[in-house]
């Protein structure tokens, strides 16, 4: 028996649907408006979009389209006569202010998520990644090769680092802990963060060559090189000793052999007594609102064998690898705080 849609139809169920199938449209507002400044250019005195596009470098009419988009979506404000204004969400997409969302933006709307998304039906058929199509490569290659989006890739996680790390900061006790080591820590902001809050702190990042020195930098920045060094290598090789692993948005990567193999070398690296703290999305109840599902389709996009887990899931990987679970808690951000002993 056939169902006669017209009979049925929400009118709010059809606006919500086109809403979600616009969503690409939406997403790449907010990237323009990121690449270009425009909540900067706003902020700092330019309300029309003649003002903004003399400072933007660009067209003036399409400027002025892309502010009234802005608009509508609630990234600007539009006060009449052509002049706009910043808004509380609009101003989490200025570069340097806390909270930040720009270069989460600059990533996940990027060129190379983008492009791997477009095959999503593909993958879905296969039960594989089709990143290397997308792409020609990994994703992680791909970010060597394009160091611009590597640059993006790498600052989103440190925006989201720097949250975690004020959280973490007050719900880790970090007594005994000398040294911790940032595994694949990128530019080192999850560790730096800890290492403000405990003076005593010794950080190190191991990360591949290409991304290291913006750990040392930021160290410098901040006035902790004294208490933090770098390691060029690879985490599915070896890491280095220490008292605390930081894993964040790590294990999600992979596929399960490969989580336990970074796990293990961890373990094997690890002084008596040490500790592990997983920072990872947690997938909830089938049929909630959950950013771990949807952020699962995007590691199926975008690596190759990567997914979000269950607590559950993670736990066997956990046991696999010598590591017991002994926490577990939410953050404010979709990251869950996952602290291991050795077993």
């Amino acid at each position: 028996m056939s169902i006669d849609v017209r009979s049925t139809m929400n009118p709010e169920d059809s606006h919500r649907l086109l809403q979600m199938i616009s969503g690409h449209a939406v997403a790449q507002i907010v990237r323009t408006a990121a690449t270009l400044s425009i909540v900067d250019h706003v902020a700092a005195g330019a309300r029309t979009a003649d003002e903004v596009a003399e400072r933007a470098a660009t067209h003036p009419a399409t400027t002025y389209r892309l502010m009234r988009a802005c608009a509508s979506i609630g990234l600007l404000a539009h006060e009449g006569d052509g002049e706009f204004a910043t808004t509380p969400m609009g101003e989490l997409l200025r570069e340097g202010v806390p909270g930040s969302l720009r270069d989460t933006t600059l990533h996940l709307a990027g060129y190379s998520t983008w492009l791997s998304w477009a095959y999503l039906p593909d993958a879905v058929r296969e039960g594989r990644s089709q990143v290397r199509r997308a792409l020609g490569t990994d994703q992680f290659t791909y970010f060597a090769q394009h160091p611009d989006e590597g640059d993006a890739f790498a600052a989103s996680g440190a925006s989201m680092s720097e949250v975690v790390a004020a959280e973490a900061a007050s719900l880790l006790d970090l007594s005994g802990v000398s040294s911790a080591v940032d595994v694949g820590g990128a530019n080192g902001r999850l560790v730096l963060g800890l290492m403000r809050e405990h003076p005593e702190l010794r950080g190190v990042v191991l990360d591949l060559p290409h991304v290291t020195g913006a750990a040392a930098r930021a160290a410098a920045a901040l006035g902790l090189s004294d208490r933090f060094s770098v390691v060029d290598g690879d985490f599915f090789d070896a890491v280095p000793a220490a008292d605390l692993y930081l894993l964040k948005w790590i294990l999600h990567d992979w596929d399960d052999e490969a989580c336990v193999r970074v796990l293990r070398n961890c373990r094997a690296a690890a002084r008596p007594g040490a500790r592990a703290v997983v920072f990872e999305a947690v997938l909830g109840e089938v049929g909630t609102p959950d950013f771990g599902a949807v952020a699962d389709l995007n590691m199926l996009s975008v690596t190759d064998g990567g997914r979000e887990r269950h607590l559950h899931e993670y736990d066997a990987l956990f046991e696999a690898a010598g590591w017991r679970r002994v926490s577990a808690r939410s953050t404010r951000s979709p990251l869950w705080i996952m602290e291991l002993e050795t077993a």
